[in-house]
């Protein structure tokens, strides 16, 4: 019962001994205690030796008085409300009052510098013991615990204010190395997109192209949820440190959400510039193997067409040779001129080949060089070796009589009709390369516009076999015997027939077949065009109205904060559900990149810019829920109601979200508001940075720290005061005995030495750890 008295933080005593505050406590349990005593058969028989010297009502009190101290469980009760961990209360018994004494006389002689003033065994034994003496020994325990009630009050102060600066350290921590971890990612990553080294072959393109995809699908999307946690996190760091009224926090050099934000930045540009760059390398990869496969073919063809044509120019059968055969060899030899000249053309362009080739920096290129180079010297050598057989053949001319005017007529128009037969099998086996329907249509065209000519060509066919057939005819009907070939060309009919049955039966079939699967691959690269441009279509306005939606919400204010909170939720969640169309789209976009499909005139959207309109929806619906749980922060920390908010969300709407100083200033005049000094000071507070603009979480902030009241260094100094006992400086024992182990701990290792004029080996400087803690010195 005593001890359940002592916890509400008095003690009891009829006399006049104690305060009034514990005279009253007494009084207000004095009918607990008379009904316990009139059960105590000691009580009635200390009752009936009192009742002839005294009156009932002071007698009755005397003996209550006694009774109450005399088994030394109040003694006890006393020591253990305040110092608990001195007392075993649990342990004491109340059949065992000498001990029960004892024990509270010494524990308060060592630790509570109480001298011992009476004996146990006279208390027991006496039978009416000292009244004054037991008052006014629980008189000195008064004045030693009304003290450490005071110490108690300073150091729950503390512990509060060291409780929220350990949170926001811990929170700080968690920024820096979130941020580090985000920059350094970055600092990685530029330098990997920012590599333009081109690789030779398609093959190896495809594959950065294919490392380019997993980048954007895999290991991007994780780092822009980092970033929005980031500036979640940062936006409510400040919110805590400006309730708690600490100075705004400001991350290391390099770390700051505008540096993030710029090396963001920077990080897109280069992966923009590094995706354009994969599309244009793979472009002219295959470009240059398109080109380069053309040269093999033309310089195949050449190669095979000039083979043995300088042994041929530098024999010398007109030495030995008739009359009749000098004339064939120089028939023969006019034959090879026309067929030369008709070959510039395609040494021409084996040559502008090469160049291109060379403009487009091909890994190969020094052997298409050395190649070229060899075609051209060899071309040089025939024109100067035809040259000389020319002149020689001239000179013996002269001797030379008949000549078959037919072979000759035969062989000028068959070496034409072969070349264009050979052109015409070189252009039915061309490779061609198309990105469209109307380009492949115009292939298309231009191959009917050549079959349109085979009839024609037959004819003259027909007509050169026609020659060779009258030649036969001639010789048979007069009984020539042919000596072999037609000596002015080595073209026979049997050549020209089966150089154009490939033509006609082989190679235009494949053309035609060749033409009509890239138009159905093109058909198809059409459909996933406009498949890919229904989505984006539909997706880029979406996107678009629900960034307004948001917009709106934020400055509409319908509701509660917690209506619109538990809104914006909801909203996000929609657009949460809303992912899977955005992932059907970028399975569209892979499908017409693996397509080779580089434009689409059905839409003005990329997926670039879908990316980047998700991205920012995404954040900017968090950014708006962050800024409702700030607000409900700063709303129950600073007690505002909602009416205040309200009529601080329609001045702030009202002056165009107060975008400038100006505007704010008028602003704060309808808010009632007035004078330069005053605005200028305000200004300090809203806008330290001196940047002309104020949001509305520093307006709130402004308008609750003018109405509410917030600890304050000068108050946190006056704690530590009371718990140094009224000292300039405090000690660690004195911190760790008054304040729970961590944040004594806390306390020690950041306080610096006290070096004023009264120190003392270990004396410890609370004031400046103090005004550190709200920015007014370096911690």
């Amino acid at each position: 019962r005593a001890y359940y008295l002592l916890l509400s933080g008095s003690g009891a005593s009829p006399t006049p001994f104690l305060s009034d505050g514990w005279r009253n406590i007494y009084m207000e349990q004095e009918n607990d205690w008379d009904r316990d005593l009139l059960l105590d058969p000691a009580w009635e028989k200390q009752q009936r030796k009192v009742r002839a010297s005294e009156s009932p009502g002071a007698a009755a009190g005397a003996c209550k008085m006694r009774y109450f101290w005399k088994d030394g469980l109040a003694f006890n009760a006393l020591i253990h409300r305040h110092r608990p961990e001195l007392i075993d209360y649990d342990k004491l018994r109340k059949d065992d009052p000498v001990t029960n004494l004892n024990n509270a006389f010494e524990v308060a002689e060592r630790y509570l510098d109480i001298p011992k003033m009476l004996d146990a065994e006279d208390i027991v034994g006496t039978l009416r013991p000292d009244e004054k003496a037991i008052m006014t020994y629980v008189s000195c325990f008064y004045h030693a615990f009304s003290g450490a009630q005071k110490a108690e009050t300073a150091a729950n102060r503390i512990c509060k204010v060291l409780a929220v600066n350990q949170e926001n350290e811990h929170l700080m921590e968690d920024y820096e190395k979130l941020a580090s971890d985000l920059l350094e990612w970055i600092r990685r990553t530029i330098p990997w997109l920012e590599n333009r080294a081109p690789e030779k072959t398609m093959t190896e393109m495809q594959q950065k192209l294919e490392d380019f995809r997993d980048y954007r699908r895999v290991h991007k999307p994780p780092k822009v949820q980092e970033k929005c946690q980031l500036e979640i996190n940062f936006n409510t760091l400040q919110t805590k440190l400006r309730l708690s009224n600490r100075p705004a926090f400001m991350p290391s050099e390099g770390r700051m959400v505008s540096d993030i934000n710029g090396a963001w930045h920077k990080l897109e540009g280069a992966e923009k510039g590094y995706e354009e760059w994969l599309l244009n390398e793979i472009r002219r990869l295959e470009r240059l193997d398109h080109l380069a496969e053309k040269f093999r073919q033309k310089a195949a063809i050449h190669e095979s067409w000039t083979d043995g044509k300088e042994a041929m120019l530098t024999q010398k059968d007109y030495e030995t040779a008739t009359l009749s055969e000098i004339k064939a060899l120089l028939k023969k030899h006019e034959a090879f001129e026309s067929d030369l000249a008709a070959h510039q053309d395609r040494v021409e362009q084996i040559a502008a080949i090469a160049q291109e080739l060379n403009e487009l920096d091909y890994y190969d290129s020094p052997s298409v060089n050395a190649r070229c180079q060899k075609i051209c010297e060899q071309w040089d050598a025939l024109g100067s070796l035809t040259q000389s057989r020319r002149e020689s053949l001239e000179r013996t001319e002269k001797q030379l009589e008949s000549i078959d005017e037919l072979y000759l007529e035969y062989a000028k128009r068959a070496a034409p009709f072969n070349n264009w037969m050979e052109g015409a099998m070189e252009d039915l086996q061309d490779m061609f390369i198309v990105h469209n329907i109307e380009e492949i249509q115009g292939l298309i065209t231009a191959h009917d516009q050549f079959k349109s000519t085979l009839p024609e060509a037959n004819k003259e066919r027909e007509s050169i076999q026609a020659i060779q057939a009258e030649v036969q005819k001639i010789a048979q009907y007069n009984g020539i015997k042919l000596a072999g070939n037609n000596p002015y060309t080595t073209i026979t009919p049997q050549s020209i027939d089966k150089k154009w049955e490939k033509v006609r039966s082989q190679l235009v079939p494949q053309r035609d077949q060749a033409l009509q699967e890239e138009l159905a691959r093109q058909q198809s690269n059409d459909h996933l065009r406009r498949q890919f441009a229904n989505q984006a279509n539909m997706i880029g306005p979406w996107i678009q109205n629900k960034m307004e939606e948001i917009g709106r919400i934020s400055i509409e204010m319908n509701g509660t904060l917690e209506d619109q909170l538990t809104h914006l939720r909801q909203y996000e969640q929609s657009i949460i559900e809303y992912k899977p169309n955005i992932d059907q789209l970028e399975g569209d976009h892979q499908l017409i990149q693996e397509a080779l499909i580089f434009d689409n005139k059905y839409t003005a959207y990329t997926m670039e810019h879908l990316r980047v309109g998700w991205e920012q929806l995404l954040t900017t619906i968090a950014r708006t829920i962050n800024e409702i749980e700030n607000q409900i922060l700063t709303r129950d920390a600073k007690g505002i109601s909602q009416e205040q908010l309200h009529e601080y969300r329609t001045s702030f709407n009202h002056f165009d979200k107060v975008r400038n100083s100006f505007e704010f200033k008028a602003c704060l005049i309808s808010l009632g508001y007035d004078g330069d000094a005053e605005f200028a000071r305000i200004m300090g507070i809203v806008d330290p940075n001196n940047s002309g603009a104020v949001t509305f979480q520093a307006f709130i902030d402004f308008m609750s720290r003018e109405t509410t009241d917030t600890d304050t260094a000068d108050q946190v100094i006056a704690s530590f005061k009371i718990l140094a006992g009224d000292k300039n400086y405090i000690t660690a024992e004195e911190l760790r005995r008054e304040l729970p182990p961590d944040q004594a701990e806390y306390c020690i290792a950041r306080m610096a030495p006290y070096t004023g004029p009264d120190a003392v080996p270990g004396a410890l400087d609370y004031m400046s750890f103090s005004t550190a803690l709200y920015g007014e010195s370096d911690l």
